[in-house]
């Protein structure tokens, strides 16, 4: 992330007419191919650094979503401009600290929870009998701290654990809300998002099987505030997707990130260090010091390109030289690179 002068932001504001407060901080957001899990990047062999195609995967996917979101008349986004297929540039918002998690399935961790014997999450009782990999009867709500919160009554001190609506409700200011009834407006954009991705997908015969939305606060050209979604939405990093026949059939395909984390999980011997948060400086040591194999960071790159592909109907094209591409153009069309 590159942030813009004052002077930058408010030329490319009046040049571009972006529908912002005419003092609103912009940045350039470039994404990378990289790979994290467990809180951790993880590299390959033969000094691969990322997965091929997973960035632009990633930005093509969000941006696809971001559209329908616009036509379906749902709440805007950080996302201003799209210079380049790996490039957005930004508006700064004030993040409400909440990940805002939606399941249509019991699956990965809150499986392993429940057939443990817990019924409860973030407030919400779960029925007895409910097996791996079900569709719930309603889509749950099961947030969680953005960042470490203090001094919150009945919320712990530390990043990402479960909450519930009461927690948010009785702590909405500390969360970041301006008002309690945006509560209600952000579980509302949340279903909805959710709802036009599930629907999407489901035209695909793809399962949205959950996912993490960020929200945050933005003024409008007129200095008003809004609720806007941010971060990125609907892709194999912050989502499960499921291959609709293959669940059908009783077999989970995943077309998204859950597959590498799995994969971790099998593949060195003791998963705890992976689950467990007390054992951070061991989990760090086996991202930095085991280069996993090119296979299995090629075998990511087809999941990414291939869901990517299948959602917005066509093929991506990698760049050979993608950084002159994106000098060129924030060069050239929006005036930002010094020389």
């Amino acid at each position: 992330m590159y942030w813009l002068t004052s002077e930058d932001s408010a030329r490319l504001i009046r040049q571009k007419n972006y529908p912002v407060a005419a003092d609103t901080p912009l940045a350039i957001m470039v994404i990378s191919d990289r790979i994290s899990a467990f809180d951790c990047i993880w590299h390959g062999e033969n000094g691969l650094n990322g997965v091929p195609g997973k960035g632009a995967a990633l930005n093509a996917i969000s941006n696809h979503w971001f559209s329908l979101f616009k036509q379906h008349g749902l709440a805007d986004s950080h996302i201003l401009d799209i210079p380049h297929p790996l490039v957005w540039i930004v508006q700064k918002a004030r993040p409400v600290k909440i990940e805002a998690i939606a399941r249509q399935y019991i699956t990965g961790s809150m499986w392993r929870a429940y057939s443990k014997g817990e019924r409860e999450f973030c407030g919400i009782t779960l029925p007895e009998g409910l097996k791996k990999d079900q569709k719930l009867p309603d889509i749950l709500i099961t947030p969680s701290t953005k960042g470490i919160l203090t001094g919150l009554d009945g919320v712990p001190e530390a990043d990402d654990v479960n909450i519930s609506r009461a927690d948010i409700e009785r702590h909405s200011a500390a969360f970041g809300f301006e008002q309690a009834s945006d509560i209600d407006l952000y579980e509302t954009l949340l279903k909805q998002g959710f709802g036009v991705i599930s629907d999407a997908l489901a035209k695909l015969d793809q399962i949205f099987v959950d996912t993490k939305f960020e929200f945050g606060y933005v003024k409008d050209a007129t200095g008003q505030s809004k609720l806007i979604y941010m971060d990125e939405v609907g892709t194999p990093d912050s989502s499960r997707i499921w291959d609709g026949a293959s669940w059908r059939s009783g077999k989970i395909v995943e077309q998204s990130k859950e597959g590498f984390r799995q994969w971790l999980l099998t593949n060195f011997p003791e998963p705890d260090i992976l689950l467990n948060k007390d054992r951070m400086p061991e989990r760090a040591a086996l991202a930095r010091d085991n280069a996993l194999p090119t296979e299995v960071m090629m075998d990511i790159s087809r999941t990414y390109l291939g869901i990517a592909e299948k959602v917005i109907g066509k093929k991506i094209e990698l760049s050979a030289n993608p950084k002159a591409e994106i000098i060129a153009v924030l060069d050239k069309e929006y005036g930002l690179i010094n020389r």
